[in-house]
């Protein structure tokens, strides 16, 4: 096997030399870096990734935790944050607490013993905010809120609360529901949507994006005298939780005339309100939250919120590259704009 030793005889230079040009460190002369660089072509030598990435205490590697990539929306952004990763010469460890039995705990000791340069936390956590900025290594909260000094990137939810709301008090709706996660989820706030009381530290700072829009969705309607229930349907990757939510939704409320969720309720919504023999949008309007493939899947085109997925990854994945090169890091967050496309469900 061909090692740096070999090189430097053939290069006719020090060990030390070699070194500092597989390393890509001190300084080394155009010529003598032309002299190794040929002995290395000559010799097919190939540098030890592993001792260079030690040399320089970095992995070149970073953990992307989602709660599974079963989830449309989650893939999309997966997808994203590889790509934005592998442009800068970075990999992506792929995590998925749904399929792990220890969550995200597995991961971030990974980052505290150096085997990760950082970590984009796209999973909902329940650990307090003391439990992250404890770990002392770069951490990017994706549309979550870790802890103060902790850099966040997450779209404008408000913004997404108002534009539904806008959308259905202009088409008539006058009972709106929105299905979403399970009520422990709204755990910043001092009443959950559905009256169960809690303790709150601070609703601004909220570590699940959906109590953003929904508070501002319900909210606005409200304002306009529109009747508004919040509906659980299971976790992020139940997809039968979703279809049972929408047949039970229609069983409870048999007035409701709007539904929201994410796509993959909302194009449940669509085929329930179908198994009724009732229209959409003419009967129910049904808005979907999100914008992934799946809105185009669902028989008719839904009309959704697109959150901007190239921004979200692009924006996440330089802070975290900030972090790891030792830049400076605004912690105040990146909040991303959303869009409203209006398609085939909802009144015009």
């Amino acid at each position: 096997m061909v090692g740096m030793r070999d090189v430097a005889k053939k290069a006719g230079v020090s060990l030390s030399t070699v070194s500092l040009v597989v390393n890509g460190a001190g300084c080394v002369s155009d010529d003598m870096r032309e002299r190794v660089a040929e002995a290395m072509r000559a010799l097919n030598y190939v540098p030890n990734e592993l001792a260079r990435n030690l040399y320089h205490d970095r992995t070149n590697t970073v953990g992307v935790i989602v709660p599974t990539i079963r989830h449309p929306f989650f893939a999309t952004l997966a997808a994203g944050l590889q790509r934005e990763l592998s442009e800068r010469g970075l990999r992506t460890m792929l995590c998925s607490t749904a399929d792990s039995g220890t969550g995200e705990a597995e991961y971030v000791d990974m980052l505290r013993r150096h085997m990760m340069d950082g970590i984009v936390m796209a999973a909902y956590t329940e650990h307090a905010p003391d439990y992250w900025t404890s770990i002392g290594r770069p951490i990017v909260g994706f549309d979550c809120y870790l802890g103060e000094g902790i850099p966040s990137v997450g779209s404008d939810h408000e913004q997404g609360g108002r534009l539904i709301a806008d959308l259905l008090i202009h088409s008539g709706s006058r009972h709106v529901a929105i299905v979403g996660g399970p009520c422990r989820q709204f755990h910043d706030l001092a009443q959950t949507p559905t009256g169960e009381a809690r303790q709150t530290e601070s609703p601004g700072n909220t570590t699940f994006p959906t109590v953003r829009y929904y508070l501002t969705l319900e909210r606005e309607l409200q304002r306009a005298g529109i009747r508004c229930e919040y509906i659980e349907a299971g976790e992020v990757a139940d997809f039968q939780g979703c279809a049972t939510a929408m047949r039970e939704l229609f069983d409870r409320f048999t007035d409701v005339d709007a539904v929201v969720s994410s796509d993959i309720g909302a194009a449940c919504c669509v085929q329930e309100v179908f198994r009724r023999g009732m229209r959409v949008p003419q009967d129910v309007q049904v808005v979907a939250y999100d914008g992934t493939y799946l809105t185009d899947m669902a028989g008719l085109r839904l009309t959704a919120v697109c959150q901007d997925f190239d921004a979200l990854a692009g924006t996440a994945v330089a802070r975290m590259t900030d972090a790891i090169e030792g830049r400076p890091v605004d912690s105040a967050g990146d909040v991303i704009p959303v869009s409203l496309r209006e398609a085939d469900t909802t009144r015009r």
